[in-house]
């Protein structure tokens, strides 16, 4: 069943009626429904093109949150052949919201890591929304370790509305885990490639997206917070999304002029739940070709260009 976002009401209504007209003809051989419901596809498709031609920040932060949009594993499944799972930080246990492991892609020998959020409620609970704990990130800093150590790229797949703020995750080391990770980026003498895949959020987002290249899809998200949480805090009223939203520059396009996101890759028509293969696809071309850009480089100059990339943030503006 098709999930709909608050905007796309309208979409759901004209689509519904489209089902309907077709359940009714499967039904009764008699009744001929088909030119209708081409008629109603039409409109359809032609309401989708207008909502999704100029989504504003507040729209793309729930189109980067659809629930149906293709998740981390997706990914896994759908790019990467012999694929080896790694568990456990070695110090406290297996944080399934991290899945990291051995994989060739385009029949090269890659490390993997990716934040997942899950894709019904089992699943959710289990990789608990994409909210990593300390044991997650840890995970993350012995696998780029192994993959420096073997000379193995580094591909990381980010979908996170930000680290768990638990309790447990505090006592454990929340933040220091992620400064590690974040300092593992910066110190991997390998290529590391990061996409934004949904939500990039906060540190639990840069922790592994620290990378020599990032890509962002066209509706995902990266910000230092969420939009409710910036409205709670500037203006006392999580209400106020919108305007947060629109504020934090969250956008991949926003992303791109500033220097934070490398390129940007289109999403098929309706966003990436319409189509999650060709979503799917069109991220594996854009790692090919962003890995083919770092390629052959020499550790200290993938440092030296990390650092550089880095330090120069904050130099571009939105206004020309």
């Amino acid at each position: 069943m098709q999930n709909y976002l608050d905007f796309e009401k309208g979409l759901a209504e004209i689509e519904g009626k489209a089902e309907e007209l077709r359940a009714l003809g499967r039904k009764n051989a008699e009744m001929d429904v088909e030119e209708e419901a081409a008629a109603l596809d039409k409109k359809a498709a032609q309401l989708l093109d207008e909502l999704y031609r100029g989504l504003d920040p507040w729209r793309k932060c729930q189109v980067a949150r659809h629930p149906d949009r293709p998740h981390c594993k997706d990914y896994i499944d759908g790019l990467f052949t012999e694929w080896t799972p790694l568990a456990g930080d070695r110090a406290f246990s297996d944080d399934h919201a991290v899945m990291g492991g051995l994989a060739r892609f385009n029949d090269r020998p890659v490390m993997v890591i990716g934040l997942e959020k899950g894709h019904d409620t089992r699943t959710r609970l289990e990789h608990n929304f994409g909210m990593a704990r300390p044991e997650g990130y840890r995970k993350g800093i012995r696998l780029m370790d192994l993959a420096d150590r073997m000379g193995l790229p580094v591909i990381a797949l980010v979908d996170t509305p930000g680290a768990y703020p638990g309790k447990g995750a505090e006592e454990r080391g929340q933040a220091e885990a992620i400064a590690r990770s974040t300092e593992k980026c910066l110190q991997l003498g390998v290529p590391l490639i990061s996409v934004i895949i949904g939500e990039g959020g906060s540190g639990g987002a840069v922790a592994f997206a620290t990378a020599d290249r990032l890509a962002m899809l066209e509706h995902s998200i990266y910000s230092v917070i969420s939009p409710e949480g910036c409205a709670s805090i500037l203006w006392k009223d999580a209400e106020k999304m919108k305007e947060a939203a629109e504020a934090l520059r969250l956008t991949a396009q926003d992303l791109l002029t500033l220097g934070i996101a490398d390129t940007v890759v289109p999403e098929p028509r309706g966003g990436a739940q319409r189509n999650k293969a060709e979503t799917v696809a069109r991220v594996g071309a854009a790692i090919a070709d962003l890995l083919a850009q770092v390629d052959g480089r020499k550790p200290g100059e993938l440092r030296k260009a990390r650092r550089r990339k880095y330090l120069d943030m904050g130099q571009k503006s939105l206004v020309a």
